[in-house]
Protein backbone atom coordinates (compact mmCIF):
# COMPACT_ATOMS: atom_id res chain seq x y z
CA UNK A 1 0.00 0.00 0.00
CA UNK A 2 1.35 3.43 -0.96
CA UNK A 3 2.35 5.95 1.68
CA UNK A 4 -0.39 8.52 1.13
CA UNK A 5 -3.09 5.83 1.41
CA UNK A 6 -1.51 4.60 4.63
CA UNK A 7 -1.48 8.16 5.95
CA UNK A 8 -5.15 8.67 5.07
CA UNK A 9 -6.19 5.41 6.77
CA UNK A 10 -3.96 5.96 9.81
CA UNK A 11 -5.02 9.57 10.38
CA UNK A 12 -8.70 8.68 9.81
CA UNK A 13 -8.56 5.77 12.29
CA UNK A 14 -6.74 7.97 14.78
CA UNK A 15 -9.37 10.71 14.49
CA UNK A 16 -12.14 8.09 14.74
CA UNK A 17 -10.64 6.63 17.93
CA UNK A 18 -10.14 10.08 19.43
CA UNK A 19 -13.73 11.02 18.51
CA UNK A 20 -15.07 7.77 20.02
CA UNK A 21 -13.15 8.21 23.26
CA UNK A 22 -14.21 11.86 23.39
CA UNK A 23 -17.82 10.80 22.82
CA UNK A 24 -17.79 8.25 25.64
CA UNK A 25 -15.99 10.52 28.07
CA UNK A 26 -18.15 13.52 27.24
CA UNK A 27 -21.32 11.47 27.59
CA UNK A 28 -20.32 10.27 31.04
CA UNK A 29 -19.19 13.74 32.10
CA UNK A 30 -22.37 15.30 30.74
CA UNK A 31 -24.61 12.90 32.65
CA UNK A 32 -22.56 13.27 35.83
CA UNK A 33 -22.56 17.07 35.59
CA UNK A 34 -26.28 17.13 34.86
CA UNK A 35 -26.97 14.95 37.91
CA UNK A 36 -24.77 17.18 40.01
CA UNK A 37 -26.53 20.27 38.72
CA UNK A 38 -30.01 18.75 39.30
CA UNK A 39 -28.97 17.56 42.75
CA UNK A 40 -27.79 21.03 43.76
CA UNK A 41 -30.97 22.52 42.34
CA UNK A 42 -33.15 20.03 44.23
CA UNK A 43 -31.22 20.73 47.42
CA UNK A 44 -31.59 24.49 47.00
CA UNK A 45 -35.34 24.16 46.47
CA UNK A 46 -35.73 21.82 49.47
CA UNK A 47 -33.76 24.26 51.60
CA UNK A 48 -35.92 27.15 50.48
CA UNK A 49 -39.16 25.29 51.21
CA UNK A 50 -37.91 24.08 54.60
CA UNK A 51 -37.09 27.65 55.64
CA UNK A 52 -40.51 29.04 54.67
CA UNK A 53 -42.41 30.23 57.83
CA UNK A 54 -45.71 29.08 56.36
CA UNK A 55 -44.44 25.52 56.07
CA UNK A 56 -42.88 25.55 59.51
CA UNK A 57 -46.04 27.03 61.17
CA UNK A 58 -48.32 24.61 59.35
CA UNK A 59 -46.91 21.76 61.44
CA UNK A 60 -48.67 23.30 64.51
CA UNK A 61 -52.10 23.35 62.80
CA UNK A 62 -54.67 20.61 63.05
CA UNK A 63 -54.42 19.71 59.32
CA UNK A 64 -51.01 20.69 57.91
CA UNK A 65 -51.82 19.23 54.50
CA UNK A 66 -54.39 21.90 53.76
CA UNK A 67 -51.74 24.60 54.14
CA UNK A 68 -48.64 22.83 52.81
CA UNK A 69 -50.02 21.03 49.69
CA UNK A 70 -51.10 24.14 47.73
CA UNK A 71 -47.84 25.96 48.52
CA UNK A 72 -45.43 23.20 47.49
CA UNK A 73 -47.41 22.20 44.40
CA UNK A 74 -47.29 25.77 43.17
CA UNK A 75 -43.51 25.81 43.76
CA UNK A 76 -43.08 22.36 42.12
CA UNK A 77 -44.78 23.45 38.93
CA UNK A 78 -42.74 26.65 38.76
CA UNK A 79 -39.34 24.94 39.22
CA UNK A 80 -40.15 21.87 37.09
CA UNK A 81 -39.45 19.34 39.83
CA UNK A 82 -40.99 15.86 39.60
CA UNK A 83 -42.09 15.98 43.20
CA UNK A 84 -41.86 18.03 46.40
CA UNK A 85 -42.82 15.98 49.40
CA UNK A 86 -43.08 17.37 52.92
CA UNK A 87 -43.25 14.87 55.77
CA UNK A 88 -43.21 14.98 59.56
CA UNK A 89 -40.71 13.36 61.88
CA UNK A 90 -42.58 10.07 61.52
CA UNK A 91 -42.12 10.29 57.71
CA UNK A 92 -45.88 10.84 57.16
CA UNK A 93 -46.48 12.83 53.99
CA UNK A 94 -48.22 16.24 54.22
CA UNK A 95 -47.82 16.86 50.46
CA UNK A 96 -47.33 14.84 47.26
CA UNK A 97 -47.96 15.35 43.52
CA UNK A 98 -50.44 12.50 43.79
CA UNK A 99 -52.96 13.51 46.49
CA UNK A 100 -53.76 9.84 47.12
CA UNK A 101 -50.28 9.37 48.52
CA UNK A 102 -50.76 12.07 51.20
CA UNK A 103 -50.94 10.62 54.68
CA UNK A 104 -48.85 7.60 53.76
CA UNK A 105 -45.30 6.97 54.88
CA UNK A 106 -42.41 8.27 52.79
CA UNK A 107 -40.36 5.59 51.01
CA UNK A 108 -36.70 5.43 50.00
CA UNK A 109 -35.10 4.99 53.40
CA UNK A 110 -32.78 7.98 53.09
CA UNK A 111 -34.16 10.30 55.80
CA UNK A 112 -31.99 9.18 58.68
CA UNK A 113 -29.27 11.84 58.20
CA UNK A 114 -31.87 14.51 57.53
CA UNK A 115 -33.55 13.96 60.91
CA UNK A 116 -30.12 14.54 62.41
CA UNK A 117 -30.18 18.04 60.93
CA UNK A 118 -28.12 17.44 57.73
CA UNK A 119 -28.92 18.34 54.15
CA UNK A 120 -28.30 15.55 51.64
CA UNK A 121 -28.43 14.66 47.96
CA UNK A 122 -29.29 11.05 47.28
CA UNK A 123 -30.51 8.59 44.68
CA UNK A 124 -33.34 6.37 45.71
CA UNK A 125 -36.49 4.70 44.42
CA UNK A 126 -39.79 6.13 45.54
CA UNK A 127 -43.38 5.78 44.53
CA UNK A 128 -42.71 7.54 41.21
CA UNK A 129 -39.62 5.48 40.40
CA UNK A 130 -35.80 6.00 40.69
CA UNK A 131 -35.07 9.63 41.37
CA UNK A 132 -32.38 12.13 42.37
CA UNK A 133 -33.37 13.86 45.58
CA UNK A 134 -32.36 16.92 47.55
CA UNK A 135 -33.48 16.77 51.18
CA UNK A 136 -33.44 19.42 53.91
CA UNK A 137 -34.67 19.25 57.54
CA UNK A 138 -37.51 21.51 58.83
CA UNK A 139 -36.38 23.02 62.13
CA UNK A 140 -38.65 24.80 64.60
CA UNK A 141 -37.86 27.83 66.67
CA UNK A 142 -36.35 25.67 69.41
CA UNK A 143 -33.89 24.14 66.93
CA UNK A 144 -35.56 20.76 66.86
CA UNK A 145 -36.13 18.84 63.61
CA UNK A 146 -39.86 18.51 63.11
CA UNK A 147 -40.00 17.36 59.50
CA UNK A 148 -38.31 16.91 56.13
CA UNK A 149 -38.64 18.38 52.64
CA UNK A 150 -37.73 16.13 49.73
CA UNK A 151 -37.43 17.58 46.21
CA UNK A 152 -36.77 15.10 43.42
CA UNK A 153 -36.14 14.66 39.70
CA UNK A 154 -36.67 11.29 38.05
CA UNK A 155 -33.44 9.70 36.77
CA UNK A 156 -35.26 8.85 33.56
CA UNK A 157 -35.95 12.53 32.91
CA UNK A 158 -32.33 13.40 33.65
CA UNK A 159 -31.15 10.72 31.21
CA UNK A 160 -33.57 12.00 28.55
CA UNK A 161 -32.25 15.52 28.99
CA UNK A 162 -28.66 14.25 28.81
CA UNK A 163 -29.57 12.32 25.67
CA UNK A 164 -30.71 15.53 23.96
CA UNK A 165 -27.37 17.18 24.69
CA UNK A 166 -25.59 14.01 23.62
CA UNK A 167 -27.27 14.05 20.21
CA UNK A 168 -26.08 17.60 19.62
CA UNK A 169 -22.61 16.60 20.77
CA UNK A 170 -22.68 13.56 18.47
CA UNK A 171 -23.57 15.72 15.47
CA UNK A 172 -20.68 18.05 16.27
CA UNK A 173 -18.36 15.05 16.70
CA UNK A 174 -19.38 13.72 13.28
CA UNK A 175 -18.70 17.11 11.73
CA UNK A 176 -15.27 17.19 13.39
CA UNK A 177 -14.64 13.63 12.19
CA UNK A 178 -15.53 14.63 8.64
CA UNK A 179 -13.26 17.67 8.78
CA UNK A 180 -10.48 15.48 10.22
CA UNK A 181 -10.77 12.93 7.41
CA UNK A 182 -10.74 15.73 4.83
CA UNK A 183 -7.66 17.16 6.53
CA UNK A 184 -6.10 13.67 6.41
CA UNK A 185 -6.57 13.63 2.62
CA UNK A 186 -5.11 17.12 2.32
CA UNK A 187 -2.11 16.35 4.54
CA UNK A 188 -1.50 13.07 2.74
CA UNK A 189 -1.47 14.56 -0.75
CA UNK A 190 0.66 17.52 0.37
CA UNK A 191 3.20 15.10 1.82
CA UNK A 192 3.04 13.08 -1.39
CA UNK A 193 3.69 16.23 -3.41
CA UNK A 194 6.54 17.32 -1.14
CA UNK A 195 8.37 13.99 -1.50
CA UNK A 196 7.63 13.78 -5.26
CA UNK A 197 5.38 10.74 -4.85
CA UNK A 198 8.18 8.58 -3.47
CA UNK A 199 7.69 5.76 -0.98
CA UNK A 200 9.67 5.53 2.30
CA UNK A 201 11.68 2.57 0.97
CA UNK A 202 12.50 4.53 -2.18
CA UNK A 203 13.53 7.56 -0.11
CA UNK A 204 15.71 5.38 2.10
CA UNK A 205 17.32 3.73 -0.91
CA UNK A 206 17.87 7.09 -2.59
CA UNK A 207 19.51 8.40 0.59
CA UNK A 208 21.91 5.44 0.64
CA UNK A 209 22.59 5.85 -3.08
CA UNK A 210 23.16 9.59 -2.65
CA UNK A 211 25.61 8.97 0.19
CA UNK A 212 27.47 6.36 -1.87
CA UNK A 213 27.57 8.66 -4.91
CA UNK A 214 28.84 11.62 -2.87
CA UNK A 215 31.64 9.56 -1.37
CA UNK A 216 32.57 7.91 -4.67
CA UNK A 217 33.23 11.05 -6.70
CA UNK A 218 36.57 12.84 -6.48
CA UNK A 219 35.15 16.36 -6.32
CA UNK A 220 34.31 18.04 -3.07
CA UNK A 221 30.53 18.53 -2.77
CA UNK A 222 28.76 21.04 -0.53
CA UNK A 223 25.03 21.72 -0.64
CA UNK A 224 23.43 24.65 1.18
CA UNK A 225 19.90 25.97 1.61
CA UNK A 226 18.35 29.31 0.69
CA UNK A 227 19.75 30.85 3.89
CA UNK A 228 23.31 29.83 3.02
CA UNK A 229 23.48 27.12 5.71
CA UNK A 230 25.36 23.96 4.72
CA UNK A 231 23.16 20.85 4.57
CA UNK A 232 25.34 18.22 2.84
CA UNK A 233 29.12 17.74 2.82
CA UNK A 234 31.08 14.80 1.46
CA UNK A 235 34.43 13.50 2.66
CA UNK A 236 36.33 14.84 -0.33
CA UNK A 237 35.14 18.36 0.52
CA UNK A 238 36.94 18.05 3.87
CA UNK A 239 40.00 16.79 2.00
CA UNK A 240 40.08 19.63 -0.55
CA UNK A 241 39.45 22.23 2.16
CA UNK A 242 42.07 20.59 4.44
CA UNK A 243 39.48 20.44 7.22
CA UNK A 244 39.52 17.32 9.46
CA UNK A 245 36.41 15.13 9.34
CA UNK A 246 35.80 15.63 13.06
CA UNK A 247 34.98 19.31 12.44
CA UNK A 248 31.27 19.47 11.69
CA UNK A 249 30.44 21.70 8.74
CA UNK A 250 26.68 21.09 8.55
CA UNK A 251 24.77 24.08 9.88
CA UNK A 252 27.59 26.54 9.21
CA UNK A 253 27.31 29.34 6.67
CA UNK A 254 28.86 28.74 3.25
CA UNK A 255 30.65 32.11 3.59
CA UNK A 256 32.43 30.74 6.68
CA UNK A 257 33.92 27.94 4.61
CA UNK A 258 34.54 29.60 1.23
CA UNK A 259 35.32 33.22 2.04
CA UNK A 260 34.53 35.81 -0.65
CA UNK A 261 33.27 33.11 -3.02
CA UNK A 262 29.89 34.86 -3.46
CA UNK A 263 28.24 31.45 -3.90
CA UNK A 264 25.13 32.58 -2.03
CA UNK A 265 24.33 34.80 -5.03
CA UNK A 266 23.45 31.61 -6.90
CA UNK A 267 20.49 31.16 -4.52
CA UNK A 268 19.55 34.83 -4.69
CA UNK A 269 19.75 35.18 -8.48
CA UNK A 270 19.21 31.62 -9.70
CA UNK A 271 22.22 32.04 -12.02
CA UNK A 272 24.71 29.11 -11.97
CA UNK A 273 28.48 29.54 -11.76
CA UNK A 274 30.76 27.45 -13.92
CA UNK A 275 34.55 26.92 -13.87
CA UNK A 276 35.32 29.64 -11.35
CA UNK A 277 38.98 29.63 -10.31
CA UNK A 278 39.29 30.24 -6.59
CA UNK A 279 42.10 30.07 -4.06
CA UNK A 280 41.44 27.88 -1.00
CA UNK A 281 44.18 27.43 1.56
CA UNK A 282 46.74 28.55 -1.04
CA UNK A 283 45.42 25.96 -3.52
CA UNK A 284 43.74 26.88 -6.80
CA UNK A 285 40.43 25.04 -7.16
CA UNK A 286 37.81 25.00 -9.91
CA UNK A 287 34.32 25.71 -8.55
CA UNK A 288 30.94 24.99 -10.14
CA UNK A 289 27.69 25.91 -8.41
CA UNK A 290 24.13 25.36 -9.63
CA UNK A 291 20.80 26.28 -7.94
CA UNK A 292 18.31 23.72 -6.64
CA UNK A 293 14.68 24.29 -7.64
CA UNK A 294 11.86 23.23 -5.31
CA UNK A 295 8.43 21.82 -6.13
CA UNK A 296 7.03 25.23 -7.12
CA UNK A 297 10.21 26.14 -9.09
CA UNK A 298 11.45 28.46 -6.36
CA UNK A 299 15.14 28.29 -5.48
CA UNK A 300 15.54 26.33 -2.24
CA UNK A 301 19.31 26.01 -2.21
CA UNK A 302 22.37 25.24 -4.30
CA UNK A 303 25.01 22.57 -4.69
CA UNK A 304 28.64 23.38 -5.37
CA UNK A 305 31.42 21.08 -6.54
CA UNK A 306 35.11 21.90 -6.46
CA UNK A 307 38.35 20.18 -7.26
CA UNK A 308 41.97 21.16 -7.06
CA UNK A 309 43.24 22.56 -10.32
CA UNK A 310 46.48 20.66 -9.84
CA UNK A 311 44.58 17.36 -10.06
CA UNK A 312 42.96 18.46 -13.28
CA UNK A 313 46.31 19.59 -14.57
CA UNK A 314 47.77 16.15 -13.94
CA UNK A 315 45.26 14.81 -16.43
CA UNK A 316 45.53 17.74 -18.81
CA UNK A 317 49.31 18.20 -18.81
CA UNK A 318 49.91 15.92 -21.76
CA UNK A 319 46.81 17.18 -23.54
CA UNK A 320 47.86 20.79 -22.95
CA UNK A 321 51.27 20.13 -24.47
CA UNK A 322 49.72 18.40 -27.48
CA UNK A 323 47.21 21.23 -27.79
CA UNK A 324 49.96 23.82 -27.52
CA UNK A 325 51.97 22.17 -30.26
CA UNK A 326 48.87 21.66 -32.41
CA UNK A 327 47.86 25.30 -31.92
CA UNK A 328 51.38 26.29 -32.90
CA UNK A 329 51.32 24.11 -35.98
CA UNK A 330 47.85 25.36 -36.95
CA UNK A 331 48.90 29.01 -36.61
CA UNK A 332 52.16 28.38 -38.39
CA UNK A 333 50.49 26.43 -41.20
CA UNK A 334 48.06 29.31 -41.69
CA UNK A 335 50.91 31.81 -41.65
CA UNK A 336 53.18 29.75 -43.88
CA UNK A 337 50.43 29.12 -46.40
CA UNK A 338 50.42 32.86 -47.01
CA UNK A 339 54.20 32.89 -47.28
CA UNK A 340 54.15 29.91 -49.65
CA UNK A 341 51.79 31.84 -51.88
CA UNK A 342 54.24 34.74 -51.74
CA UNK A 343 57.16 32.44 -52.67
CA UNK A 344 55.06 30.94 -55.45
CA UNK A 345 54.37 34.43 -56.80
CA UNK A 346 58.06 35.37 -56.64
CA UNK A 347 59.00 32.23 -58.58
CA UNK A 348 56.36 32.97 -61.19
CA UNK A 349 57.82 36.46 -61.49
CA UNK A 350 61.25 34.82 -61.82
CA UNK A 351 62.43 36.72 -58.71
CA UNK A 352 64.41 33.71 -57.55
CA UNK A 353 66.86 35.56 -55.33
CA UNK A 354 64.06 37.23 -53.33
CA UNK A 355 62.32 33.86 -52.91
CA UNK A 356 65.52 32.25 -51.64
CA UNK A 357 66.08 35.10 -49.15
CA UNK A 358 62.52 34.84 -47.83
CA UNK A 359 62.83 31.07 -47.37
CA UNK A 360 66.16 31.44 -45.56
CA UNK A 361 64.80 34.16 -43.27
CA UNK A 362 61.73 32.18 -42.18
CA UNK A 363 63.73 29.00 -41.72
CA UNK A 364 66.26 30.84 -39.57
CA UNK A 365 63.59 32.44 -37.32
CA UNK A 366 61.72 29.16 -36.76
CA UNK A 367 64.88 27.23 -36.08
CA UNK A 368 66.09 29.84 -33.63
CA UNK A 369 62.82 29.82 -31.62
CA UNK A 370 62.65 26.03 -31.38
CA UNK A 371 66.31 25.71 -30.57
CA UNK A 372 66.10 28.42 -27.91
CA UNK A 373 63.13 26.77 -26.21
CA UNK A 374 64.78 23.33 -26.29
CA UNK A 375 68.03 24.65 -24.81
CA UNK A 376 66.92 27.29 -22.33
CA UNK A 377 63.35 26.22 -21.35
CA UNK A 378 63.93 22.57 -20.57
CA UNK A 379 60.73 22.14 -18.55
CA UNK A 380 58.16 20.70 -21.03
CA UNK A 381 55.18 22.29 -19.26
CA UNK A 382 56.62 25.82 -19.38
CA UNK A 383 57.86 25.22 -22.93
CA UNK A 384 54.42 24.06 -24.00
CA UNK A 385 52.88 27.14 -22.42
CA UNK A 386 55.24 29.47 -24.33
CA UNK A 387 54.58 27.71 -27.65
CA UNK A 388 50.87 28.06 -27.05
CA UNK A 389 51.20 31.75 -26.21
CA UNK A 390 53.34 32.33 -29.34
CA UNK A 391 50.58 30.77 -31.42
CA UNK A 392 47.93 32.81 -29.61
CA UNK A 393 49.90 36.02 -30.18
CA UNK A 394 50.15 35.26 -33.91
CA UNK A 395 46.38 34.87 -34.13
CA UNK A 396 45.77 38.05 -32.13
CA UNK A 397 48.26 39.99 -34.30
CA UNK A 398 50.36 40.73 -31.21
CA UNK A 399 54.14 40.97 -31.58
CA UNK A 400 55.22 38.58 -28.80
CA UNK A 401 58.96 38.46 -28.16
CA UNK A 402 60.70 35.99 -25.88
CA UNK A 403 64.05 37.49 -24.92
CA UNK A 404 66.82 35.20 -26.25
CA UNK A 405 68.88 36.08 -23.17
CA UNK A 406 66.35 34.19 -21.09
CA UNK A 407 67.30 31.05 -19.17
CA UNK A 408 64.80 28.90 -17.31
CA UNK A 409 66.40 25.48 -17.16
CA UNK A 410 67.26 25.38 -13.46
CA UNK A 411 63.77 25.39 -11.88
CA UNK A 412 63.71 23.45 -8.55
CA UNK A 413 61.34 20.47 -8.39
CA UNK A 414 59.71 21.69 -5.18
CA UNK A 415 58.23 24.69 -7.04
CA UNK A 416 54.82 23.63 -8.30
CA UNK A 417 54.70 23.76 -12.11
CA UNK A 418 50.94 24.44 -12.11
CA UNK A 419 51.57 27.53 -9.99
CA UNK A 420 54.25 28.73 -12.45
CA UNK A 421 51.90 28.19 -15.41
CA UNK A 422 49.12 30.12 -13.65
CA UNK A 423 51.45 33.04 -12.84
CA UNK A 424 53.09 33.30 -16.30
CA UNK A 425 49.86 32.50 -18.18
CA UNK A 426 47.73 35.08 -16.34
CA UNK A 427 50.33 37.84 -16.73
CA UNK A 428 50.74 37.12 -20.46
CA UNK A 429 46.97 36.98 -20.99
CA UNK A 430 46.57 40.32 -19.22
CA UNK A 431 49.31 41.82 -21.40
CA UNK A 432 47.75 40.48 -24.62
CA UNK A 433 44.29 41.78 -23.68
CA UNK A 434 45.72 45.15 -22.66
CA UNK A 435 47.56 45.79 -25.96
CA UNK A 436 44.59 44.58 -28.01
CA UNK A 437 42.39 47.29 -26.45
CA UNK A 438 44.82 50.04 -27.50
CA UNK A 439 44.73 51.93 -30.80
CA UNK A 440 48.49 51.71 -31.26
CA UNK A 441 49.59 50.27 -34.63
CA UNK A 442 52.25 48.11 -32.98
CA UNK A 443 51.08 45.81 -30.20
CA UNK A 444 54.17 44.63 -28.32
CA UNK A 445 54.54 42.11 -25.49
CA UNK A 446 57.94 40.93 -24.25
CA UNK A 447 58.89 38.12 -21.90
CA UNK A 448 62.15 37.67 -20.06
CA UNK A 449 62.92 34.65 -17.86
CA UNK A 450 66.01 33.98 -15.80
CA UNK A 451 66.99 31.40 -13.19
CA UNK A 452 70.36 32.93 -12.39
CA UNK A 453 71.00 33.66 -8.73
CA UNK A 454 68.80 32.72 -5.78
CA UNK A 455 65.49 33.70 -7.40
CA UNK A 456 63.47 32.88 -10.49
CA UNK A 457 62.78 36.16 -12.30
CA UNK A 458 59.84 36.63 -14.67
CA UNK A 459 59.49 39.99 -16.43
CA UNK A 460 56.59 40.78 -18.78
CA UNK A 461 56.41 44.11 -20.61
CA UNK A 462 53.72 45.58 -22.85
CA UNK A 463 53.14 48.84 -24.72
CA UNK A 464 49.49 49.27 -23.69
CA UNK A 465 48.04 52.32 -21.95
CA UNK A 466 49.33 51.45 -18.47
CA UNK A 467 47.43 51.21 -15.19
CA UNK A 468 45.24 54.19 -14.18
CA UNK A 469 46.47 56.02 -11.07
CA UNK A 470 43.23 55.35 -9.19
CA UNK A 471 43.70 51.55 -9.56
CA UNK A 472 47.38 51.29 -8.70
CA UNK A 473 46.90 50.68 -4.96
CA UNK A 474 44.12 48.11 -5.45
CA UNK A 475 45.19 46.38 -8.67
CA UNK A 476 45.73 43.02 -6.91
CA UNK A 477 42.36 43.01 -5.14
CA UNK A 478 39.69 40.55 -6.23
CA UNK A 479 37.47 42.00 -9.00
CA UNK A 480 39.65 45.06 -9.77
CA UNK A 481 40.35 45.31 -13.52
CA UNK A 482 41.47 47.80 -16.17
CA UNK A 483 39.53 46.05 -18.94
CA UNK A 484 36.59 47.74 -20.58
CA UNK A 485 34.72 44.45 -20.86
CA UNK A 486 35.13 43.44 -17.24
CA UNK A 487 32.97 40.30 -17.22
CA UNK A 488 34.89 37.49 -15.47
CA UNK A 489 37.83 39.91 -15.08
CA UNK A 490 39.68 41.05 -11.98
CA UNK A 491 40.66 37.50 -11.00
CA UNK A 492 44.02 36.89 -12.73
CA UNK A 493 46.22 39.32 -10.80
CA UNK A 494 44.47 38.38 -7.55
CA UNK A 495 45.36 34.70 -8.14
CA UNK A 496 48.92 35.64 -9.07
CA UNK A 497 49.31 37.58 -5.83
CA UNK A 498 47.89 34.75 -3.72
CA UNK A 499 50.12 32.15 -5.40
CA UNK A 500 53.19 34.33 -4.89
CA UNK A 501 52.30 34.60 -1.20
CA UNK A 502 52.24 30.81 -1.14
CA UNK A 503 55.65 30.63 -2.88
CA UNK A 504 57.15 33.43 -0.72
CA UNK A 505 57.54 35.45 -3.93
CA UNK A 506 56.97 39.09 -4.81
CA UNK A 507 55.54 41.03 -7.71
CA UNK A 508 56.19 44.65 -8.65
CA UNK A 509 55.14 46.79 -11.60
CA UNK A 510 56.04 50.15 -13.11
CA UNK A 511 55.39 52.19 -16.22
CA UNK A 512 57.91 51.66 -19.02
CA UNK A 513 59.25 53.84 -21.83
CA UNK A 514 56.58 52.57 -24.26
CA UNK A 515 53.76 53.92 -22.06
CA UNK A 516 52.75 50.43 -20.97
CA UNK A 517 53.44 48.40 -17.83
CA UNK A 518 56.25 46.09 -16.82
CA UNK A 519 55.49 43.37 -14.25
CA UNK A 520 58.42 41.74 -12.47
CA UNK A 521 58.03 38.55 -10.45
CA UNK A 522 60.66 37.12 -8.11
CA UNK A 523 60.27 33.59 -6.69
CA UNK A 524 62.87 32.17 -4.27
CA UNK A 525 64.34 28.88 -5.48
CA UNK A 526 64.47 27.49 -1.96
CA UNK A 527 60.98 27.51 -0.47
CA UNK A 528 60.45 28.16 3.23
CA UNK A 529 58.48 25.71 5.33
CA UNK A 530 54.99 27.05 5.78
CA UNK A 531 54.01 27.47 9.40
CA UNK A 532 50.37 27.96 8.56
CA UNK A 533 47.90 25.38 9.77
CA UNK A 534 44.62 25.64 8.00
CA UNK A 535 42.94 23.52 10.63
CA UNK A 536 43.92 25.96 13.37
CA UNK A 537 43.07 28.93 11.19
CA UNK A 538 39.68 27.47 10.33
CA UNK A 539 38.93 26.58 13.95
CA UNK A 540 39.84 30.12 15.05
CA UNK A 541 37.60 31.63 12.36
CA UNK A 542 34.68 29.44 13.42
CA UNK A 543 35.14 30.15 17.13
CA UNK A 544 35.42 33.87 16.53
Amino acid sequence: MRLHYKLIIFISILILIISGVFELVSQEMLQRNLKHEKGLKALAISETVANMPEIRNAFSSGNPTVIIQPIVESIRKNVGAEFIVVGNKNEIRYSHPNPKMIGEKMVGGDNEKVFKGKEIISESTGTLGPSLRGKSPIIDKNGDVIGVVSVGYLLKDIEDEASKFHKKLLINSLIILGIGIAAAFLISFNIKKSIFGLEPKEIGRMYQEKHAILESIHEGIIAFDEYGEITVVNENAHKVLSIPNNIKLRGLKIEDILHNSHLKKVVETGEPIYDLEFLINEKVVIINCIPIAGVDSTIVGAVTSFREKSELNKILNELSQIKAYSEGLRAQSHEYSNKLHTISGLIQLESYQEAIELISKESHITQNIIQFIMEEISDPIVAGLLLGKISLANELKVDFNVDFNSSFANVPKEINREDLITIIGNLLNNAFEAVIETNKPEKLVSLFLTDLGKDLIIEIEDNANGIPDELIENIFLYGVTTKKQNKNSGIGLHLVQRLLNKLDGQITFHSNEHGGTTFTVAIPKHQKESNKSYENEFSRSINS
